[in-house]
């Protein structure tokens, strides 16, 4: 479990009788908890040029058939690297004699999205992919699988600090701390979704080295802004 990191912001009227007409103050807090990725993520782009459309689709099913091949024998099950995109274009040029574009060939392309289960393994998974053909390797994201989990931890901090320091602004106000009227939450994390880009990877040749990665850790912060009633204490001028 991760170290947490608390910050707390608060705001009070300056005196008993504006408190008595507002009947509220307003307390925000923040939890931080430091997260380790264990999973990846990364996109795989096999693609091929050809004067007709046939040959160029065959020649990336013939690529796309070794990739998911090689992906299996680095552990990679076949629902973890599905196609998320496939085109057969015309490839036109511009030819500036006749000054209007040309048919030169065709284009294919077959995009395939792979997860990583384990992030150990997120090297072999990408040579895997390219030395059996793969094109490009874009797109490679460290992921939280529990992320959801922690971000609930911090939400769940930050709230108790935010009743906290409510509590302790009530009373320094010779008031008591009543019910919550209003939360709100906003999340300030590194990781849009829980993941992050680390890089991307444009392939001539199979590398002759194993590839490494390395996972850096992350922060899921959260910050509450809350609503509290206070009510003066009985005899408090």
């Amino acid at each position: 479990m991760g170290t947490l990191l608390l910050i707390g912001f608060a705001t009070i009227a300056p005196t008993t009788q504006s408190i008595a007409a507002d009947n509220h103050i307003a307390v925000s807090a923040s939890a931080s908890i430091p997260v380790k990725p264990d999973m990846a993520e990364f996109t795989v782009i096999i693609s091929a040029d050809a004067k007709q459309a046939d040959k160029a689709a065959t020649e990336v099913a013939e690529k796309y058939a070794a990739v998911q091949a090689s992906l299996r024998k680095a552990g990679i099950a076949a629902d973890d690297a599905p196609t998320t995109a496939y085109t057969v274009a015309p490839r036109w040029e511009w030819n500036g004699t006749l000054q209007k574009n040309v048919l030169k060939g065709y284009s294919a392309r077959h995009t395939l999205k792979v997860k990583v289960r384990s992030l150990s393994a997120i090297g072999q998974a990408v040579d895997a992919a390219v030395q059996a053909g793969a094109n490009e390797v874009q797109e490679v994201h460290f992921v939280v699988s529990r992320y959801e989990a922690f971000r609930q931890q911090a939400l769940e901090q930050a709230v108790a600090k935010a009743r906290a320091d409510a509590a302790i602004m009530a009373q320094a106000a010779d008031c008591k701390l009543g019910t919550l009227l209003e939360a709100s939450v906003t999340q300030q994390s590194n990781m849009p979704r829980p993941m992050y880009d680390a890089m991307t990877l444009r392939v001539a040749a199979a590398p002759k080295a194993e590839t490494t990665m390395v996972a850096a850790e992350q922060e899921v912060e959260v910050t509450v802004h809350s609503r509290w009633q206070i009510r003066p204490l009985v005899g408090s001028k």
